[in-house]
């Protein structure tokens, strides 16, 4: 028998009081869009992303507040959440009980964009690719934060690196740590796909295509060693909530990347 390794570890970086302090979830978000403030300042500065370098801040407000936080927060609770969002609708605002969705919060990101890409008279499709490219890097510490918290753990297993989570349904069985799996596929692995494609080609809409595609594959793997969520389980043929989510998101995806390269010349 393997030694596993039970997890004990604090989500707090700083705790005040008890419950009260600062939180390795909220320092992930502050981390992500920093990188995410500090690349589009550069792209900007180079011309790929077509927003003055002095916007920059409307600009990540539209999409960080905007769309990444109220889609995110919106997708966790229309989509996993419904039956109890809908008996208690204010639960949507108590962000602090925690609960987003990388799905709704890609949605709220086609969203935010498209308002900002309207009011400024830009192009929606280079806005998408700059934030698609943008996104990995918060992506990837916000699946370490999952782990750090102790939450979306993975399926029982009993590889040598398994974890044993105390907050988990059987507290004693070792598991996939499946947070750090999705980290490195969702956050590193996708963030080298999307910048060799920005190398590869000009065209714009490559980048959020190419996005729209990977990542749900890459889901759809990281789902295969994540325990699905206890209120849904599992759906057909053994599929979970999150991989139906992530198959839907791959079909719109491949449309958009064929129209993108149907249409002739760099530019769309």
């Amino acid at each position: 028998m393997f030694g596993y390794w039970v997890h004990n570890l604090s989500p707090f970086a700083l705790e005040l009081a008890p419950g009260v302090g600062l939180r390795w979830y909220g320092l992930a978000y502050v981390g992500g869009l920093a990188i995410g403030w500090w690349l589009l300042r550069r792209w900007s500065r180079e011309g790929w992303l077509p927003v003055p370098e002095g916007e920059i801040g409307d600009f990540m407000f539209w999409v960080a507040f905007m769309g990444i936080v109220v889609g995110g927060r919106l997708g966790y609770c229309f989509f996993y959440r419904l039956p109890s969002t809908l008996a208690d609708p204010l639960s949507i605002l108590r962000v602090w009980e925690g609960g987003m969705s990388s799905h709704g919060g890609i949605a709220g990101l086609w969203v935010a964009v498209w308002i900002y890409s309207r009011r400024k008279h830009l192009s929606l499709l280079r806005l998408a690719d700059a934030l698609a490219l943008a996104s990995p890097p918060g992506i990837f510490l916000g699946r370490l934060a999952n782990f750090v918290n102790g939450e979306l753990w993975g399926r029982p297993s009993w590889v040598p690196w398994a974890v044993i989570f105390p907050g988990s349904p059987m507290p004693g069985v070792p598991r996939h740590p499946s947070q750090l799996y999705e980290a490195v596929l969702e956050g590193l692995v996708l963030g080298a796909i999307l910048f060799g494609v920005k190398r590869m080609t000009p065209r714009q809409g490559a980048v959020i295509g190419a996005l729209m595609v990977v990542y749900p594959i890459l889901r759809i793997i990281g789902e295969c060693f994540r325990e699905p969520d206890e209120n849904i389980r599992y759906l057909w043929g053994g599929l979970t909530y999150g991989q139906v989510l992530s198959a839907g998101m791959l079909v719109l995806g491949s449309i958009l990347l064929g129209r993108i390269w149907r249409t002739r010349g760099s530019g769309c």
